[in-house]
């Protein structure tokens, strides 16, 4: 499980990805959240731009990303 520490009021999912190291790229992250690959908060979704806060829950490959 990874997590990660909000800096500011959120963070975008593909930035997310990104900080935890689950995905090596920007265009990695952009691939498998459009394939539909990682939920948050139990729900798929395919935005790449969706605003993180405090509480969230990623899912991505079998890794975990929790929002703090």
């Amino acid at each position: 499980m990874h997590t990660i520490r909000l800096k500011d009021d959120y963070i975008k999912l593909g930035q997310a990805l990104k900080a935890a190291g689950v995905v090596e790229s920007g265009v990695d992250a952009k691939f498998a959240v459009q394939d539909g690959l990682v939920k948050v908060n139990g729900q798929t979704e395919t935005q790449r731009g969706k605003k993180l806060v405090s509480g969230d829950k990623v899912e991505y490959d079998g890794e975990t990303i929790v929002i703090e």
